[in-house]
């Protein structure tokens, strides 16, 4: 078969291991998955609820349009309906902005390391992958404007920043937004938004009423805890909306996911709840770095980065055998480190213990 060349060669996403699979293979009766930066206290109790009584109509094919969740979310965000698309996951939604205007004759622009997709998709579609360092963890704006040219179509900005939790002040993204031409679409994604409690930290929102060619990207699968029902979306102005849209395979956001995101919307206090806890835990963690002497980078987001300065696949492995599955910086481009997500307080102190002994060994 005539297979795009680059699939024979490119790697599919790999996600971390399963906690079923980690007790089969070390015979633990107890994990603690610390890897995807999921919200260790769930969802809002008014999520499981509206889903427990929601279950009868599963023969029938979502809403399309995704109207209650759509009016929810305008009235939550003071948009405009049109101004809104919704996805199967942020992910999904990186994907169809890549269908859309990605192809072997454009090239697009982003930061490395960054979340592993905006590239995935690039690559997909035959596009020209222009890749900036980050500077101290954080994107390098300078070089990214200096990277564009004829051909570039998206530029991706993921702030905060996955894998390393660093965020792009307002008084450095103002001036980056005003120099880049208007016909390129800047793809600002905030999976971590809620997580944010910077004080220089930007209106995103507010940003798309200003600029023409931003989408800004958020999801539910993080503060709100909603990971395995798979529902994010898109913000940006009229004209972009519509132009993606036929790119959007149709009922791309499932009928629970609808009604669980719409109960979610409902319960801010839970969202602060979370936010406020998941401060404390990075404090925990902090701490145990300072007394350690292990550098690490100041997070706006649910998960921290940590340089163990050895091999950080060793460290993976040492954590697993404890019960504890993080990420390995090898395989998200910083190979002495590990990047584990915030938990509970327990949690925390239990994978902080496990960091202690691994320490004393090596």
């Amino acid at each position: 078969m005539r297979w795009k060349e680059q699939l024979l060669t490119l790697t599919p996403y790999q996600p971390g291991k399963s906690i079923d699979a980690v007790k089969k293979q070390f015979n633990l009766e107890k994990i603690v998955k610390l890897a995807s930066n999921e919200n260790p206290f769930g969802c809002s109790p008014g999520v499981l609820e509206v889903l427990q009584t929601n279950l009868s109509g599963l023969a029938i094919y979502p809403d399309g349009y995704a109207t209650h969740l759509r009016e929810k979310l305008s009235e939550f965000l003071n948009v405009d309906e049109e101004e809104l698309i919704l996805g199967n996951g942020s992910d999904n939604i990186i994907q169809i902005i890549s269908r859309s205007l990605l192809h072997p004759n454009a090239s697009t622009i982003m930061a490395t390391p960054t979340f592993s997709q905006y590239k995935h998709n690039a690559v997909i579609e035959g596009a020209v992958v222009k890749e900036l360092p980050l500077i101290n963890g954080e994107h390098d704006l300078e070089a990214m404007l200096a990277a564009i040219d004829e051909q570039t179509n998206v530029i991706w900005i993921c702030s905060p920043n996955n894998p390393t939790g660093t965020y792009i002040p307002e008084n450095n993204l103002i001036p980056f937004l005003d120099m880049v031409p208007r016909h390129i679409l800047v793809v600002l994604d905030e999976a971590y938004y809620e997580y944010v409690v910077a004080e220089d930290y930007y209106d995103s929102i507010e940003l798309t009423r200003k600029y023409e060619n931003l989408i800004v990207l958020r999801t539910f699968s993080k503060i709100y805890g909603m990971a395995a029902l798979r529902v994010g979306y898109g913000v940006a102005n009229r004209a972009i909306i519509k132009a993606l849209e036929p790119a959007r395979e149709p009922f791309n956001v499932n009928s629970l996911a609808q009604l669980g995101a719409s109960a979610a919307i409902k319960d801010q206090k839970f969202v602060e709840v979370c936010k406020e806890k998941n401060r404390q835990g990075l404090s925990q963690i902090y701490d145990f770095c300072e007394q350690n002497q292990l550098d690490y980078y100041p997070s706006q987001t649910n998960f921290i980065l940590i340089d163990m300065k050895v091999d950080g696949d060793e460290v993976f492995q040492f954590l697993q055998e404890k019960g504890y599955i993080v990420r390995s910086g090898k395989a998200l481009g910083f190979p002495t480190a590990v990047r584990i997500t915030v938990g509970s307080y327990e949690q925390n102190e239990g994978v902080l213990k496990a960091l202690s002994e691994f320490l004393k060994e090596n």
